[in-house]
Parts: structure tokens; C-alpha cells; sequence
């Protein structure tokens, strides 16, 4: 299944340019001997930015990272908790590590969608990757799951934990807050897709997964906490519902879960591994 076509932007113009010896997370942790920070500037209107690439042990699998609201492309490596549930494992395993910084808080709007796709297809070029799999929660996982719509060809299989499903639904929630993070995010949303969804109505249901769920072909793993106040999981619900019966889906919700519990749910580490190293069990 080929990709939709978004901005039609000149994605070929973009320029990379890597530095070997990675300076400290912005969190001032000393990053692991061997990672990269990659800058580039985009090629829809010449933003620059950056990510983190981590070459694998061995093979040509690559585990792509997308941060969560208010974090950055380090998260991975700075967030202790992320540190020793995620990046130990993945390594262990030999899987290679590209975390994005990707536009901050974009909350994959269509220039975030065309950076990530030249950034996937530099990594092919210049590391000679084969598959992707992308392991992300809030709205790093929102962003997976919009991604993996959008861009079937790219995910060879997907972990979205705590993530939201329907990003017009999503806003509409939001402005029923008048404080809060929620506050925030309802405004950096509109900030990146141009405009609220009473502006921009098309635009937000081409980044609808709910809308899209039969492009998720690929194997996806889902996670959410009953007691998730940020991303309410009644919208996973729908998700589930739509995609039920697929045997390549896989949702678990943690009664009396948070929404940070479902980062650290060990099953979907096990899952992904499984996914990347192929072992493609259920």
C-alpha cells in the first residue's frame, strides 16, 4: 500500500549533515559512545532540526523513537525511566536507534510526516537500512500511529502506548480545559497544523488513524490506562472496536493504569523484539 500525498514538498532538497561525537542531552546526560546527532534542514520550508542515530550492532533493522509532548529528541537517553524499560533492551537486542526531534511539539502535521519520511530515506541510504519499526508513547505514539497511515511502506510494525487516535476529537477534547498542559497542547496543535479543526477539517482527518485504520496493515502493538487523564481512552476504544479481529492487532488495557503506565509494560517491549529481530509472533 503506497503512501497519501500531502505537501508535494521537495523532500530531495534536504540536507544532512552528521556529527560524530554527539553533544549532552539537552537533559545533560552524556549520550552512549557511538550515537550521532544528524542536522538537517527541511526540505518543505528550511527548518532546521536534528535527531539521534544509533547504528545497529548487527542487520539492518532500526527502531525509530518519537518523543513525547514538551520533550525533545534525547528523551530516549535522558528520561531515566525510558533509559532502563527501553533503550537497555533495544540495544541489547542489537536493533538500531533513530529518535527524532522532529519540528518539537508537531504532533505529526504534514511537515513533520515529509521530514520524517527524507530522514527514514536517508537512513537507507546511509546506513543501508531495511525495516522500521516504531516504538513511541503520548504523542510520540500519537505520531506512529499517524505516521504508519500515512506511510504504510515505511513501518514494518508499530507500538503506539497511551497515544491518541483521532486528532480532531482529541482537539475538541482539549478546549474543554481552560488550564493545564491540556491547555498547551490544544495550542500547539492548532499552531502546527496551520489552524484548529474548524479551519483546517480536511487536513485533520487525512492525520486521523481512526478515520484510517485500514491502512494498519502492518503487525501494531496498543497499550492504554484505564485512568489515562491526558489522553482519554475512550478513543482507543473506537480503535480497538474498528480493528478487532485483525491478527496483527494487539490492544491491552491496564485497569487503573496512567498515562505513563503503559510505557513501562514489559509485554510490549517483548512484542517489538520479537517484530524486529523476526520472530513474528502475535
Amino acid at each position: 500500500m503506497g503512501s497519501i500525498g500531502l505537501l508535494g514538498a521537495s523532500v530531495e532538497a534536504m540536507t544532512f549533515s552528521v556529527i560524530k561525537e554527539a553533544p549532552a542531552s539537552a537533559a545533560n546526560v552524556a549520550l552512549p559512545e557511538g550515537v550521532v546527532r544528524v542536522d538537517y534542514a527541511s526540505g518543505v520550508d528550511g527548518r532546521s532540526d536534528w535527531a539521534l542515530a544509533w547504528a545497529p550492532v548487527t542487520g539492518s533493522v532500526w527502531v525509530v523513537v518519537l518523543h513525547g509532548h514538551g520533550s525533545h529528541g534525547d528523551q530516549l537517553y535522558a528520561r531515566a525511566d525510558i533509559r532502563h524499560h527501553w533503550l537497555e533492551p533495544l540495544r541489547a537486542a542489537g536493533l538500531g536507534l533513530l529518535t527524532t526531534n522532529l519540528r518539537d511539539n508537531s504532533w505529526m502535521c504534514p511537515a513533520a510526516v515529509e521530514d520524517l519520511h527524507a530522514l527514514l530515506g536517508w537512513v537507507r541510504a546511509h546506513y543501508g537500512a531495511q525495516r522500521f519499526v516504531f516504538l513511541s508513547g503520548s504523542m510520540g505514539g500519537t505520531g506512529n500511529l499517524i505516521y504508519a497511515t500515512l506511510h504504510p511502506e515505511d513501518c514494518a510494525a508499530v507500538v503506539a502506548l497511551g497515544a491518541t487516535t483521532d486528532i480532531e476529537a482529541y482537539y475538541a477534547w482539549l478546549v474543554g480545559h481552560k488550564e493545564g498542559i491540556q491547555t498547551q497542547i490544544g495550542a500547539a496543535i492548532a499552531q502546527a497544523y496551520g489552524g484548529t479543526p474548524a479551519e483546517e477539517p480536511d487536513l485533520y482527518r487525512r492525520h486521523s488513524p481512526l478515520l484510517h485504520a485500514e491502512r494498519l496493515t502492518m503487525p501494531v502493538f496498543t497499550a492504554h490506562g484505564e485512568k489515562d487523564n491526558l489522553m482519554p481512552v475512550d478513543q482507543f476504544r473506537q480503535l480497538a472496536a474498528k480493528l478487532k479481529g485483525q491478527p496483527n492487532f494487539i490492544y491491552q488495557e491496564i485497569p487503573g493504569g496512567t498515562h505513563d503506565s503503559p510505557l513501562l509494560l514489559k509485554a510490549s517491549m517483548d512484542w517489538l523484539i520479537k517484530q524486529s529481530t523476526g520472530s513474528r509472533g502475535g
